[in-house]
């Protein structure tokens, strides 16, 4: 499909204005050069390797995809099975190269492109292709580059070598679907400082119910089966190894039926491993240390919440002293703690532990305005935190060395890489395309909730015309909308041109405001999502009298496309239209780590689950309802979508289903536009709207 909006075009074209942008960068062991990924363009997908001079500024193409495989398509199909659903699941469309690993002193380097292995001497440019005795997947230098980890069919193997693992019918080296979706932990094998050994996940998925996924659109293929955790089922049998390049074997043991997920591991030291553990209900994490040559843990540290321990990137993590950093959080705040005292007070909501960095810790973090995030370095002897970064925005950190650190500041006004070292600022090199608008939006706290909220208006908007309301909506755990990161609100400024006033509403549940905001979901999600969300349309109309509260469209995907449904069989008195994306409609289909983190075991708070399922309500349904799914999705399955069509259809409710073959859960490649105008058609047509001149 071609676009004819010339929005649309310019959002797919530019991979959602992502193209061209700088990623993954990794600082050499001296800070001296980088080594990242960027295509050449704002309209180019393909990623190459680059290297850069920090001293001197200058750039150089390591490794081009298209010159080392001329044939190869960039098709998602064409990857092995391993790293496609890798891909999936931390939302990385990638037609050139998807990752890379390097030494220390980034003198080597390798990837995998469509399973074949290249390496890469960074000095010379050279990249030599390297023999695999199958499909590779996540290869991984060890230190000095003489060997080289990867996966090829669910087996560790070396080259020069040959299979590390056992043959025994687990999977080796690879991250399971629970840790790589919902717990943040992408990797399976680790590689001892000394090179001599590798530190290995075992994972056994025998116990796991299998789904299937087959596209309609080509019934002569075959269709994708894996094995998936269902809420109150089985989770894989997550173990850790040694495998030494000896042939010798040792497991890591501790108390695995009690704490079954693994959330981080690595090495200290060669005498050394870390590892972080969670229980099934994550309501404790430990961390473990562990010894490689007997295989015996010792606790470290224990963080406990009678609700849930929230993810905090970058905790639990022992300081170079042997303090140990642990999350600390009250009512109000997300804070720290080192060896159990408190480091941060309520004035700060810690959101990532960056790491060390001269001689104090660089963290993320609020400290007002949850619109906005900063960078801090705090010192772990409890001086007051400094604040490295200026103005409203979201501030991250790309990547940090001795002396370096390079800092992403995203505003309203755009997005700006900067790297500073040794006091001197210096713009990093970006090629993404400008972002074409500068919105506006107009954010206020509402509601004795203070949830945030933001209304967005057309281009050139006159005060006293009336607007349908377009409810633009995700409202789940993890996952923060308002805020002053101008990527996010390009498609809805869009939307607002199209005739709409856009709203947008984090109701409690979701982060970044409190710890006890965010667990006013605890044991059920929809009653809370969808009264705060009622609650602000209703603050907002009398704020904004623009705002015709008699026309309101709702739109969402994923937990977003949950909401959507849910708003019009629940509540069809505030909610007039909907377009539901991907919807879980029923979280007893849905996976064991993020849902029995809020909800518990369907076993345990049944009543819970059914509350939260929407196939009952089907016959609720007196608005028109719009369900969209990717027949290719693997982590909501098009089931929870055709169960609640079946369930309509049964009951004589009328309503339209659009189904995505081939389509995954991230609406890849320009699908994302698409689907969009399609939407547009819908609420268009069902509320009236008309575009702004």
């Amino acid at each position: 499909m071609t676009h004819t909006d010339p929005f649309l075009a310019l959002s797919a074209a530019t991979g959602r204005f992502s193209y061209g942008s700088p990623r993954a960068v990794t600082l050499a062991a001296d800070a001296s050069r980088a080594l990242f990924l960027r295509s050449t363009g704002p309209t180019d997908p393909v990623e190459r390797l680059w290297s850069y001079d920090l001293a001197d500024g200058q750039e150089r193409l390591i490794a081009d995809p298209l010159d080392l495989a001329p044939d190869r398509t960039g098709a998602i199909a064409d990857l092995p099975a391993v790293e496609r659903r890798l891909r999936e699941r931390i939302r990385l469309w990638a037609p050139g190269i998807g990752s890379f690993a390097a030494t220390a002193d980034l003198a080597t380097a390798v990837f995998a492109l469509d399973g074949r292995l290249f390496r890469c001497e960074t000095g010379t440019g050279a990249c030599t292709e390297l023999p695999v005795a199958g499909p590779a997947f996540d290869p991984r230098p060890n230190p000095d580059g003489s060997f080289v980890a990867y996966v090829a069919d669910d087996a560790l193997h070396l080259t020069p070598g040959g299979r590390l693992s056992p043959a025994d019918g687990a999977r080796w080296g690879v991250a399971e679907f629970a840790a790589t979706e919902e717990l943040g932990r992408t990797r399976g094998h680790w590689w001892s400082p000394d090179g001599t050994a590798l530190l290995t996940a075992r994972v056994d998925e025998s116990p796991l119910p299998l789904r299937h996924l087959g596209d309609p659109a080509h019934p002569e293929q075959e269709p994708d089966t894996f094995a998936y955790p269902q809420a109150g089922g089985p989770n894989a049998d997550v173990q850790l190894w040694v495998l030494r390049l000896s042939g010798a074997r040792t497991q890591l043991r501790w108390d695995d039926a009690e704490f079954p997920y693994v959330l981080a591991a690595g090495w200290e030291g060669d005498g050394e491993i870390l590892l972080t553990v969670a229980d099934r209900l994550q309501q404790r994490i430990l961390l473990l240390s562990a010894d490689p040559a007997t295989g015996v843990t010792r606790e470290l540290s224990c963080t406990e919440d009678e609700f849930w321990v929230d993810p905090l990137p970058g905790t639990p993590l022992r300081l170079p002293d042997g303090r140990v950093l642990t999350s600390a959080d009250t009512p109000a705040a997300r804070g720290l703690a080192l060896d159990g005292k408190p480091l941060t007070d309520e004035r700060l909501q810690v959101r990532r532990v960056v790491g060390p960095w001269q001689g104090g810790l660089l963290v993320e973090a609020g400290d007002g305005d949850p619109a906005d995030q900063h960078v801090f370095l705090l010192d772990p002897d409890g001086g007051a935190p400094e604040r490295l970064t200026e103005g409203p925005g979201v501030h991250t950190v790309a990547a940090h060395g001795e002396g370096v650190l390079l800092l992403t500041s995203a505003t309203l006004d755009g997005v700006r890489r900067e790297l500073r070292r040794h006091g001197i600022r210096t713009a990093f090199p970006d090629l993404a395309a400008e972002l074409p608008y500068r919105p506006t939006p107009l954010l206020a706290r509402v509601t004795e909730h203070g949830l945030p909220s933001a209304v967005l208006y057309p281009r050139g908007h006159v005060a006293g015309r009336r607007l349908p309301v377009l409810l633009d909506v995700y409202g789940g755990p993890g996952y923060q909308a308002v805020a002053h990161e101008p990527r996010r609100w390009q498609l809805k400024q869009w939307w607002a041109d199209q005739g709409f006033a856009v709203v947008t509403v984090d109701n409690r549940g979701t982060p970044f405001v409190s710890p006890e905001f965010t667990r006013a979901i605890f044991r059920r999600f929809s009653q809370v999502a969808i009264d705060d969300q009622v609650a602000a349309l209703q603050a907002l109309g009398a704020a904004h009298p623009d705002l015709d509260l008699s026309r309101v469209g709702v739109r969402g995907w994923s937990y977003g496309g949950y909401f959507a449904a849910m708003a019009v069989l629940r509540r069809p008195d505030v909610f007039h239209a909907a377009s539901a994306g991907a919807p879980p409609t029923d979280f007893r289909l849905y996976d064991t780590a993020y849902t029995e983190r809020y909800l518990g075991l369907p076993q345990e708070n049944p009543q819970g689950y059914e509350a939260d399922c929407l196939l009952a309500d089907a016959p609720s349904l007196t608005r028109p309802l719009l369900l969209i799914h990717g027949l290719a999705d693997d982590n909501v399955h098009p089931s929870h979508t055709l169960l609640l069509s079946q369930a309509l259809t049964r009951t004589g409710r009328p309503h339209a289903v659009l189904p995505l073959p081939g389509v995954s859960h991230m609406l890849p490649d320009g699908e994302l536009e698409r689907v969009a105008a399609v939407e547009l058609d819908f609420l268009r047509r069902e509320l009236g709207a008309t575009p702004s001149a």
